[in-house]
Parts: C-alpha cells; sequence; structure tokens
C-alpha cells in the first residue's frame, strides 16, 4: 500500500505525485490540516482556510464516487506520520515538491522518519514547469533577470514537460475505504468565508484578451486562478498548454511564476533579506501612523486606496495595482518592503512566497531584475494611464472627490527625490 499525501495539489486530475502512487500500485490518499500552518493565521474569517477546507471536501467527493475516499487530519505532518508509518502494509509515502523554507524543513523531517521506519518517501515535480536547476546559465549558475531566463526556459521547454499525468484514469488503484469526517472549520478555530473566490474555470475569452486588458483593473481583463495556483486546483501543464495556443503575453507570466520559485530555490536568503547585498543596510523610515494610512486605504492617492480597500474587503488586488501600491510604500513612504510583504502575506487569497517576495522586493528596488531604485511610479499618471475614468477608484474610494476625502499624506515630487536622495546616500 502506498499513501499519497495532498498538499499544493488539491485535484485528482493531472496530479504528478498521484499518478506515480497510483501506478505504483494501491493508494490510499490523505489530506492534513497543518497545524504548524494554521496556528499562525490570525484572522478566524481567513478565506485561504475556507477555500482548501471547500477543495478538500470536492477532493473527498470525488473519491467517495469511486468507492474511495480521503482521510482527513487536523494535526502536525510529523504526529500524522508517526502513526502511520508504523502499518507494515504502508511501503511508500508520495507527494508533490514543494519549495518554501517551512516546506522544505518539513518534508526532510517526514522523510527521515519514513527511512527510520524502513518506508520510501517520494517527492515529485507538480506546482512548476521547470524547476530548480532545469534553467541554468552556460556556465551552471542560476538567471537573476527574467528576460535571459524565459528565453532560455523556452528552448528547455520539452513537450513531455506539458504532458499530462492521468491520476484520474487510474481509479483501480485508489484503496476502497471509508475514511472520517472532514474537521468543521469551527473545530479547527475558523469561521466559513469563500466571498470573493473564482471559480477554476479558465475563460478563453479573458486569456485571448489578456494583452490588450490585463492592465486595466475595472475591467474583468485577468483569469483570477491565482489562487487555484497557489493551492493546485488547477494543473499549471494544463494552462500552459492552453497558453501555448491562445496568447504569449499570459504565457510569459507563468513562467515569471517560474522564475521566482527558482529564485527561491536557490536563493532561500531573500525571504528574510534583500536579494542585492548593496541594498541589505538601508535604513528605511517606519512611520507607524503613515502605515496605519497605507494599510488603511487612507494615504490621499485615489488609486493607492483603492488597491488597498480591495485587498481589505475581498482578498485580492489587481497585479497593475500592486506594483502601484508596492511602490507607493517603498518610495514614497521610504518604508521597509518587508513589513508591506508581510501584509499582503497576511491579505492575499493568492499569496504565494515566491511571488509576493519577488514582487514586493522589484518595487523597492531591492531584488532580481528590479525596477532601478530612482525609478518612482507617479500615481497620478498611472491612474491618467490605466483607469482614465475613475472606474476601479469610484468602486472603491467613492468619496475621493469629496472634501472629507485625505489629501496627500506626502507630496509626489518632494517623496520622489527623498527616495532618491535616501538610496544614494546609504548604497555604496
Amino acid at each position: 500500500m502506498n499513501i499519497f499525501w495532498f498538499r499544493r495539489d488539491l485535484r485528482l486530475e493531472d496530479n504528478h505525485g498521484l499518478y506515480q502512487a497510483l501506478k505504483a500500485g494501491n493508494t490510499k490518499a490523505i489530506f492534513i490540516f497543518d497545524r504548524n500552518i494554521l496556528n499562525k493565521l490570525e484572522d478566524q474569517n481567513d478565506r485561504r482556510v475556507s477555500f482548501i477546507h471547500q477543495e478538500v471536501s470536492r477532493v473527498k467527493h470525488e473519491l467517495q464516487a469511486i468507492g474511495s475516499d480521503l482521510e482527513v487530519y487536523y494535526s502536525s505532518p510529523k504526529e500524522v506520520f508517526k502513526s502511520l508509518a508504523d502499518n507494515e502494509e504502508l511501503q511508500a509515502i508520495y507527494c508533490n515538491h514543494d519549495y518554501e523554507p517551512y516546506a522544505l524543513h518539513r518534508d526532510a523531517e517526514i522523510a527521515a522518519l519514513a527511512e527510520e521506519k524502513g518506508k520510501a518517501f517520494k517527492s515529485f515535480k507538480d506546482q512548476c514547469i521547470l524547476e530548480k536547476g532545469e534553467v541554468l546559465k552556460d556556465d551552471g549558475t542560476a538567471y537573476t533577470v527574467f528576460s535571459p531566463y524565459m528565453r532560455k526556459w523556452k528552448k528547455t521547454l520539452k513537450d513531455s514537460d506539458l504532458n499530462a499525468y492521468p491520476s484520474k484514469n487510474v481509479k483501480s488503484a485508489f484503496l476502497q475505504f471509508k475514511a472520517t469526517e472532514i474537521p468543521s472549520l469551527n473545530e479547527m478555530g475558523f469561521t466559513s468565508n469563500l466571498t470573493h473566490i473564482p471559480t477554476r474555470k479558465l475563460e478563453s475569452s479573458i486569456v485571448e484578451r489578456y494583452h490588450e486588458q490585463r492592465d486595466i483593473p475595472s475591467v474583468n481583463g485577468t483569469t483570477r486562478l491565482s489562487i487555484h495556483l497557489r493551492f493546485g486546483t488547477v494543473s499549471i501543464r494544463q494552462l500552459a498548454r492552453t497558453a501555448q495556443n491562445l496568447n504569449e503575453k499570459w504565457y510569459n507570466e507563468l513562467i515569471w511564476r517560474d522564475f521566482y520559485m527558482m529564485i527561491l530555490w536557490h536563493f532561500p536568503n531573500v525571504v528574510k533579506e534583500a536579494f542585492n547585498p548593496r541594498y541589505r543596510k538601508i535604513e528605511w523610515i517606519h512611520d507607524e501612523q503613515a502605515f496605519e494610512a497605507w494599510k488603511n486605504g487612507k494615504t490621499g492617492y485615489p488609486i493607492v486606496d483603492a488597491g488597498m480597500r480591495e485587498l481589505n474587503e475581498t482578498g485580492f488586488m489587481h497585479n497593475r495595482v500592486r506594483m502601484v501600491v508596492a511602490s507607493f510604500f517603498t518610495k514614497h513612504l521610504f518604508q521597509n518592503w518587508q513589513l508591506g510583504e508581510a501584509y499582503f502575506a497576511q491579505k492575499l487569497n493568492d499569496f504565494e512566497l515566491s511571488s509576493n517576495n519577488g514582487g514586493w522586493q522589484w518595487a523597492a528596488s531591492t531584488g532580481v531584475d528590479a525596477a532601478p531604485y530612482f525609478r518612482v511610479f507617479n500615481p497620478e499618471l498611472q491612474t491618467k494611464k490605466f483607469d482614465p475614468q475613475f472606474r476601479y477608484i469610484q468602486k472603491w474610494v467613492p468619496e475621493f472627490q469629496e472634501f472629507d476625502y485625505p489629501k496627500p499624506i506626502v507630496e509626489h515630487k518632494w517623496a520622489r527625490e527623498r527616495a532618491i536622495r535616501l538610496f544614494k546616500e546609504q548604497v555604496s
């Protein structure tokens, strides 16, 4: 008997690790609501927990429909596998790779436990198309600039990299058993909140027009599949196959995701410090009052405030606006990008460590292939370009033209000049 451990891959179809487990023999599927992660979440209404609970329920029902089931635990992985590994019939634990620091530590711990008990631990590539050291410079080092990485990525890609793994079709290998009920959200200390969660259905019409509409926050111009990619309810390979046929720009965005995951793999220190050593000793200004104004969407800059209010209310922010908001925080307010990164991590439904870190360090000019420090987005120009009729702003900041709307907390020209001066003074 094998165990397949669902994590960031909540689907039966085109699931690499699951396919390998089923191919090897009878397989029991499990999922663990990890206390180590859940105990750190502050918001009982966290949509991500509700979303995972919903998707785990869906997978369980799909397995029940073919006579199998999903065993769901609320514990730490180590405690669960201490018990499961004692089963004499268990031969191997299967799962898919995860590249984040906590996940690497967790998997190393479970692999060691499995080895101690005489069981195999097998992990497979599934959440990336090309990963780790598959795309390197000719000298064997990792790329730190996207464009040459993308060109090499496309040259490296083989048809087999996008092949589907027909895991859903190997039904006979699913172990026939009846599992216990899923722990309720209430038992785990959370309440149900599934507002503003998009469907996992890919709208091809959006992909076809992606290059034209992707930067306009007032229209439905992006697929909104990021939360589904984050938790693996859709296959990255299937999306890439679609993108190849429909839209090169959207295809490149999937490659950006691989790029940031590769950066996290090769340079795990980016989680705790600036990628670029020159920027590690910058003395950022910590102004609690300005930080609160930014968080609450009360900076006096409508496009910034609209983005923050959208985030706070829905757990989503349009990608163009994310750049404007992050630039404003790190350049206009000259606040530490790590504070903004942490706030996004707390609020974003689609929070993914590699992309969030990469995006924030890009905006702050401290990361890989980052905007140069003297590039400071002008919120008014960004508004004129991407929300000229104020449709997006009107939705989230309806009072932006009223008397009681706050005055800008910093003046653009002055803030821009200050940021450039402070960078020049502090970067040798």
